[in-house]
């Protein structure tokens, strides 16, 4: 009865599951090719509580929103799996 008015404080942000556009998903901190704004090879990160890709060239950031594909709702980006 008196856990009735307690807010819950563990409020978990779901973040959405991300895909390259060869259907991998992408996970933090794996490692990528960028196909826009001229990032080149980038990692995923997130940074208070979004997705960023960071370019490795020159510490850029963007937003995974913009990397989004129209046509497959796919990211702009190839994972880079190594062997």
């Amino acid at each position: 009865m008196f856990g009735l008015f307690k807010k819950n404080k563990s409020k978990k942000v779901k973040m959405p599951q991300l895909v390259d556009l060869n259907n991998n998903i992408i996970l933090d901190g794996d490692t990528v090719t960028a196909l826009r704004y001229d990032l080149g090879v980038c990692r995923l990160l997130i940074l208070e509580g979004k997705y960023v890709y960071q370019s490795e060239k020159n510490g850029e950031q963007v937003s995974w929103v913009k990397m989004i594909d129209a046509s497959t709702d796919r990211q702009k980006v190839e994972k880079i799996v190594l062997p």
